[in-house]
């Protein structure tokens, strides 16, 4: 069964929808969510992958409302020190730039097929305290979340998640 929000036409009473969405089941958002894959696609076609091709990560979306996301790159360098806070400044950068992670509060917005993450914490923290908007689509065990089109090296692109659910 697939379930695209914007087939849904309650005009009344989201409330019930909603609660569909954010309860523990298989229809349901709620749950822990392994990247597949994570992508830019181009207005011409060409797609990018900004963690690699073979990218890891993890998002949570809890029945009351909350949602942590990872996302990062497999081949991050280690640390030679073994010392989180004594990085040299290439395993530092490389570590930075080859990862995601934020957390917070989620919404539907039904009329408009979107779910929102109201993002509380990030690593990067211009994200802070901003939204970001996710059209998205449940079919059973696999959640796609896309982005509006955004601007990628001077060129539009939309971003592509596919999670599948492992709890």
């Amino acid at each position: 069964m697939t379930c695209i929000l914007s087939h849904f036409h309650y005009k009344r009473d989201h409330s019930l929808l909603r609660e569909s969405f954010m309860q523990n089941n298989s229809t349901s958002i709620v749950g822990a969510w392994r990247l597949i894959t994570f992508e830019f696609r181009k207005a011409d076609g060409n797609i990018i992958y900004p963690f690699g091709e073979e990218a890891r990560g993890s998002i949570i979306y809890t029945e009351s409302g909350r949602y942590s996301a990872q996302l990062m790159r497999i081949d991050r360098p280690k640390f030679a020190s073994g010392d989180q806070m004594n990085g040299t400044t290439d395993e530092i950068e490389s570590n930075y730039k080859g990862c995601i992670s934020y957390f917070g509060t989620y919404e539907f917005d039904l009329e408009n097929s979107l779910i929102i993450h109201h993002v509380e914490g990030s690593i990067f923290p211009n994200m802070e305290g901003r939204d970001q908007e996710r059209f998205f689509e449940l079919s059973e065990n696999r959640l796609q979340l896309r982005t509006p089109p955004i601007k990628l090296d001077g060129e539009k692109a939309v971003g592509v998640l596919l999670w599948e659910r492992v709890g």
